[in-house]
């Protein structure tokens, strides 16, 4: 298969991605409400997420430096969701999609996990989200259902986030939830013309507890 059949352009990714990102039947969901779920990251669902990220690349290579400096390769991303699968097994990852509703089943629109030291009892949570589906409350959503499980069923102590100091929105979001900034790590991201400074948020178990208390507490 040739380089050009493998890969197209992010604007052409954006005009069909709605139609090829929709997962049409999934053995496990997650809901979010009743318009949206978290989907299990596996290549059972290659096909989608690789038209999501295909979408995104662009913009995610603003976040994520070397990580989405070219366009997905649809081989690529069925092996690293495999991978993915295998972490979910064996209890060192969360990986998930974050859907919502379409008419004939559920479209990808972001994705979230949990990388997981059970020896330390911690984990790293990451996310992003289509920029078409931003300001929706979805990812405010993901994240709350993502550390309920993290610091119940699983047990953990802590939680870190790890971004760019520049990324307004994901900053946003940890300090929302309740995260505290721990430290930035000085021009530690790499990106093909620069190095950026990375913001260390942590979030524990006791602060999470105390934080969902009181949002349970009616207000008079």
């Amino acid at each position: 298969m040739c380089e050009h059949d493998r890969r197209f352009d992010s604007c052409q990714a954006r005009q069909i991605g709605a139609a090829v990102s929709t997962v049409t039947a999934a053995e496990f969901t997650w809901p979010l409400g009743d318009d949206a779920v978290l989907i299990p990251r596996t290549a059972a669902i290659a096909e989608a997420h690789f038209a999501l990220v295909q979408a995104n690349y662009q913009r995610l290579a603003q976040w994520f430096g070397d990580a989405y400096q070219e366009p997905p390769v649809l081989e690529e991303t069925r092996a690293n969701l495999v991978e993915a699968g295998q972490g979910w097994l064996n209890g060192s990852l969360l990986p998930l999609s974050i859907a919502v509703k379409a008419d004939n089943g559920w479209r990808l629109v972001g994705w979230a996990q949990l990388e997981i030291n059970r020896q330390a009892r911690s984990a790293e949570i990451g996310y992003w989200l289509d920029t078409d589906f931003v300001g929706r409350g979805l990812i405010s959503r993901t994240v709350t259902a993502v550390l309920d499980h993290a610091f119940g069923p699983l047990a953990l102590l802590r939680v870190g986030l790890c971004t760019t100091i520049d990324n307004t929105r994901s900053r946003n979001v940890a300090e929302r939830m309740g995260f505290t900034q721990e430290g930035v790590l000085r021009e530690a991201a790499a990106f093909p013309t620069e190095h950026r400074d990375l913001v260390i948020y942590g979030l524990l178990a006791r602060e999470w507890r105390s934080t969902t208390r009181a949002d349970a507490t009616p207000r008079r």
